[in-house]
This record gives structure tokens, sequence and C-alpha cells, in this order.
């Protein structure tokens, strides 16, 4: 991850997706296709329900693992840490 040294802009992405679990695999599937994309922290993704977007759930760990990088396990997985 880059350290913020500039503002930067948050994209809200709005979806029809009723349950977490549905929008937690849509945020996956977009890591999935958009990882290679170095201007997007898939790290930082966390879901809200439309109505207490103050709530959020993160969706990764995110954890850093050995100086290598960062946990790819989903944010509530059991068992070590493992990089992405």
């Amino acid at each position: 991850m880059v350290p913020v040294t500039e503002p930067h802009w948050i994209i809200h992405l709005p979806t029809h997706l009723h349950r977490v679990d549905e929008a937690a695999a849509l945020a996956m599937a977009l890591r999935h296709s958009l990882g290679h994309v170095l201007a997007i922290d898939f790290g930082e993704t966390t879901l809200s329900a439309e109505d207490r977007q103050f709530l959020r759930t993160r969706v990764w760990c995110d954890a850093i693992v050995d100086g290598t990088g960062r946990c790819g396990h989903r944010a509530d997985h059991d068992g070590p840490c493992a990089a992405s």
C-alpha cells in the first residue's frame, strides 16, 4: 500500500444486493478481476447497509503478514493469516 501523502478519493459503489454475503461475494469477484489495478486498495474494502453507511463491515482481514504482504482471508477468518 502506498502511503497517503495527498488527499485521495473513495468510490462508493451502490448495488441492488439484499444480503451482506452477496455483497461480499461481489467484492471478492471485483478483487479477483481487478486486482492488477494498483489504484484500488482492496484490503480496505468495507460494506454497509444503504441506510447505515456510517456502520461499515470489513471484507478482508488485511493484517500485515511477515512484512511481505497483507492477509487475503476474510475479516472473520479462522486460523493464521496468510498473504494474498
